[in-house]
């Protein structure tokens, strides 16, 4: 397939999973797009995130401790860390629309080897958790009342200080979680050590004010649909005078630090903006 048709297939997909595009719609769009039903499919499940890939960190890694641990506000959230008795910063790390899913806790453990206590809540913890299919997890995610999540994010900010080293705690987060880390930087003001985004739709520009973290805002240069609010959002906050990082990754499209996506991994975009990011958490979190 020829990169153009490539991009438009992305794009579609975007759509999809993030506009509430009607399925029929989109199957039947992306198989024009293909060249047939079966060329659509297999199209599909390059572009979007495979359950079945290797993590880069095994869930048994030597290195690391991990387990499940109950956060405020009635939450399940995977934790990973460095085998050490001393305190350590943490980092929030906060899902895609898809819920918590193995790809999630493999970028926990990865974050864990820098030396960060790494914890991962799921925010469909109430309503008994990421479920496995796909679809249903985008379904629950999009039905989440925000501002309930964000409030309980910040109450779980205030728990997890209390047992970090300096009292610290920092966010990352990917996509609609990416979103999610605008939004909790807006509600917790200094009670927030750092915050990464990762390509996520950014709150009004009226918000920037109330922010008190340094904020690394990681932007695919194709992803258009979160440049809309995104940019806005970033001239907001520099006026206001905050302490913001914008990353543009040119050539990058939405999820490109997934490696689990075939056809959206950018490999060299996520690299570099991995290193950023772990440089980010240590000048700011220690």
């Amino acid at each position: 397939m020829d990169a153009e048709r490539l991009q438009q297939a992305i794009d579609l997909y975007d759509r999809f999973t993030h506009d509430g595009m009607d399925r029929r719609d989109f199957f039947g769009r992306m198989s024009l797009i293909a060249g047939s039903a079966a060329a659509a499919t297999s199209l599909i499940a390059a572009i979007a995130a495979s359950p079945a890939a290797a993590a880069i960190v095994p869930a048994d890694d030597k290195r690391l401790t991990t387990r499940t641990q109950d956060l405020a506000g009635g939450y399940k959230a995977y934790v990973a860390e460095p085998r050490s008795r001393s305190l350590k910063p943490t980092v929030l790390v906060i899902h895609e629309n898809r819920g918590l899913t193995d790809h999630i806790r493999d970028v926990t453990r990865r974050i864990a080897l820098e030396g960060f206590r790494t914890v991962a809540p799921d925010f469909l913890s109430l309503s008994g958790g990421t479920p496995a299919n796909e679809d249903a997890a985008r379904d629950a995610v999009g039905k989440l009342d925000l501002s309930k999540s964000t409030s309980d994010a910040v109450a779980m900010v205030e728990q997890l200080a209390k047992s970090s080293r300096g009292g610290k705690v920092g966010v990352v987060g990917f996509c609609w979680g990416g979103a999610f880390v605008d939004r909790l930087a807006v509600a917790a003001g200094d009670k927030l050590a750092a915050g990464v985004s990762y390509y996520g739709p950014a709150p009004n520009p009226s918000e920037a004010a109330k922010v008190q973290a340094p904020l690394l805002l990681h932007h695919a240069g194709l992803d258009s649909r979160v440049a809309q609010t995104l940019f806005p959002f970033v001239t907001a906050l520099r006026e206001a005078k905050k302490s913001v990082t914008f990353q543009v990754y040119d050539g990058a499209n939405h999820a490109f630090n997934n490696d689990t996506s075939a056809e959206r991994y950018n490999k060299e975009a996520a690299d570099l903006a991995w290193g950023r990011t772990i440089r980010f958490f240590h000048k700011y979190l220690g």
